[in-house]
């Protein structure tokens, strides 16, 4: 089996604005690094990944991290390019976020190791939201991602629209993103490591 780990770079420090009013831009700037290279590390470090990408613009990456192309329309559209490239080339398509201060290499190993023909899905803390999906290809082919509001009941909806069963993915290290100020408490360690 190979599967792909995608992680689509949409954490800037522009997105992550609502952080403005304790961090400023530089610092902003260094947390959604440090973030992205804890996930990627993760990524990297998982037993059951055959090949780690990013989606987004050219930076610094390992050498073993293949930089996908961003076809620009916003993180659904970079999802489902992955998707399709991925498609004929991988038996499994896992999308995580890169804002994950908390994420470690087995839990994405449990996302890899989904029950074949079922989506896995790691909710956010909230339970709304949607921090990483696993697919299982080629069955989800044509999943239409709806990453945003109520993520995660719209993706739990797009599984049972293809007759795919659903497994839940909870751990600290998948739920706990960062969007707002109570949230850097997970990232208190990036935070020291970053100033």
């Amino acid at each position: 089996m190979t599967v792909w780990a995608i992680i689509p770079l949409r954490a800037t420090p522009e997105s992550k604005s609502r952080l403005a009013g304790v961090l400023d831009e530089t610092a902003r700037g260094a947390l959604v690094e440090a973030m992205l290279a804890r996930v990627l590390a993760a990524a990297q470090g998982a037993r059951n990944v055959d090949e780690v990408r990013l989606i987004g613009s050219a930076r610094s990456l390992p050498a073993e991290v293949t930089l996908m192309a961003d076809p620009g329309q916003g993180l659904n559209a970079a999802a489902a390019a992955a998707l399709d490239e991925a498609d004929g080339q991988a038996n499994r398509l896992i999308v995580i976020h890169g804002d994950l201060p908390l994420v470690t290499a087995q839990d994405i190993e449990l996302l890899a190791a989904a029950p074949e023909g079922e989506i896995a899905i790691a909710p956010d803390r909230h339970g709304t939201g949607t921090n990483a999906i696993s697919l299982p290809l080629p069955a989800a082919r044509g999943f239409s991602f709806a990453f945003g509001i109520d993520s995660f009941a719209l993706h739990n909806a797009e599984a049972g629209r293809m007759g795919l069963g659903i497994s839940e993915v909870h751990s600290p290290g998948l739920s706990r993103d960062v969007d707002e100020p109570e949230d850097l408490s997970d990232a208190a360690d990036l935070l020291k490591s970053a100033s």
